[in-house]
């Protein structure tokens, strides 16, 4: 796997790709149209955000590269790639439990906050990438 060279784009599946942890000046796009909605990404070493229909979405500190980004009515998948370890935040459904999986580890149940944000720390130094999926529970 590699950055986003384009910093957002549409895969043939469906799911998108966004971030570029390797550049050292923010960059961004906007009004990126996929599937009716219009996408926003900030990205570069120290952060990568995005933003769906003006919407919170997905946050990384530091900056990490996402493949295969897909939502669901039932949650989050996607692929995580960065230098080093990553503190992400993902918006879903407030006040609700989820099930989250980083790797092959299941790190059991958590629930979204009053705003529908649910955090996660992801040990990418020696991994390089990894997946994430985070099902609502029930």
């Amino acid at each position: 796997m590699a950055v986003v060279e384009e910093l957002l784009r549409t895969e043939q599946s469906g799911a998108i790709s966004f971030g570029n942890y390797k550049l050292d000046t923010k960059a961004k796009v906007e009004d990126y149209e996929h599937g009716g909605d219009l996408y926003k990404v900030k990205t570069y070493k120290e952060l990568t955000k995005l933003e769906k229909n003006g919407m919170f979405a997905y946050e990384s500190q530091p900056g990490t590269s996402v493949t295969d980004f897909q939502e669901t009515e039932n949650g989050v998948t996607f692929t995580v790639e960065a230098d080093e370890d990553a503190q992400i935040t993902v918006g879903l459904k407030e006040d609700t439990e989820y099930s989250v999986t980083v790797g092959d580890a299941n790190i059991g149940a958590m629930k979204t906050n009053l705003s529908g944000k649910l955090s996660i720390s992801v040990e990418l130094q020696s991994a390089g990438e990894i997946a994430v999926k985070i099902v609502k529970n029930g």
